[in-house]
C-alpha cells in the first residue's frame, strides 16, 4: 500500500498530522507530504484513519 497526497485538494489543515503523526508532516507550503511510503500493520491502520478523516479525501492508498 502507498500513500499519496493530492497536491491539488490538499488545504494543509493538518487533520492527516493529527491522526498520524508518523505518517504525515506538513511542507514549507502547508502541503501535506507523506513519510512513509508502504506502511504495513498499525501504521496502516493511522493511515487508513488519516484517509478517511481527510476533509478533502486528498490523501490517497494506491494498492
Amino acid at each position: 500500500m502507498k500513500i499519496r497526497v493530492d497536491r491539488e485538494l490538499c488545504e494543509g489543515n493538518s487533520v492527516c498530522v493529527a491522526l498520524a503523526p508518523a505518517l504525515f508532516d506538513l511542507d514549507d507550503d502547508n502541503m501535506a507530504v507523506p513519510l512513509a511510503e508502504n506502511p504495513e500493520g498499525e501504521a496502516l491502520a493511522e493511515a487508513e484513519r488519516a484517509a478517511n478523516g481527510c476533509p478533502r479525501e486528498a490523501i490517497v492508498l494506491d494498492g
